[in-house]
């Protein structure tokens, strides 16, 4: 399939985007942002282990989307998925968040690191790999990896086995790291637009409470 029917196709679903995400642009390739937020708790404990993994640069923003790039992109989604076990930090440390690359087991956010390094590896930019906090379907705590494209934004999800445009995704994104700073997060939600919007769909307030935590 080539890179503009791919995307053809994985827009076919965008009008779902407003559901879970009302503040986002519903017809945007890319996700919007909406200025600094704080920095997940997990992330930062992880970079005070392993500052010289966080010192890292950007590298870039962008990836152009071809048949063999998506193609890493896709096999590194799963395989990931199929030799990580999904345990919760709390089975696997005792703690409630522990932010770690996984063996065998691990929760969404190791499989989210995992990926990101396998790919950086690969030779694609970090400032294009970047973790993603967000609410499950069920609003559920969940981190994905966000892969930045010329044609979209595209989630990798320990849940979901397929590589998805972001609006495409049953999920309602939170924050991101930074393309400039990987260090420094932004928000996903227009929290100016998020009480008009809380009144159509339940995912709004319910994020909203955990976006101030």
């Amino acid at each position: 399939m080539s890179a503009l029917a791919l995307f053809v196709f994985c827009t076919s679903a965008w009008a779902s985007a407003s559901q879970f995400n009302p503040t986002q642009p519903f017809n945007a390739r890319n996700m919007s942002t909406f200025g600094a937020t704080s920095m997940p708790v997990g992330y930062y404990e992880y970079c005070l282990r392993y500052r010289q993994r966080c010192a890292r640069g950007p590298e870039g923003s962008m990836i152009q989307l071809t048949r063999a790039s998506w193609s890493d992109i896709v096999s590194v989604n799963a395989e990931v998925n199929t030799a990580v076990i999904a345990m919760t930090d709390m089975e696997i440390y005792g703690v409630e968040e522990r932010w770690e690359y996984p063996t065998t087991v691990g929760d969404c956010e190791d499989y989210a690191l995992l990926k990101r390094q396998r790919l950086n590896e690969m030779g694609y930019p970090l400032g294009a790999l970047l973790l993603t906090t967000a609410l499950d379907a069920k609003g559920g705590g969940h981190a994905v990896l966000s892969v930045v494209t010329d044609l979209g934004d595209f989630i990798l999800d320990n849940l979901e086995q397929r590589v998805l445009l972001w609006s495409d995704a049953r999920i309602y994104f939170l924050k991101r790291q930074s393309q400039r700073d990987l260090n420094q997060w932004v928000s996903l939600v227009d929290e100016d637009d998020l009480l008009i919007s809380s009144g159509n769909n339940q995912a709004p307030s319910t994020a909203a409470a955990r976006l101030r935590r």
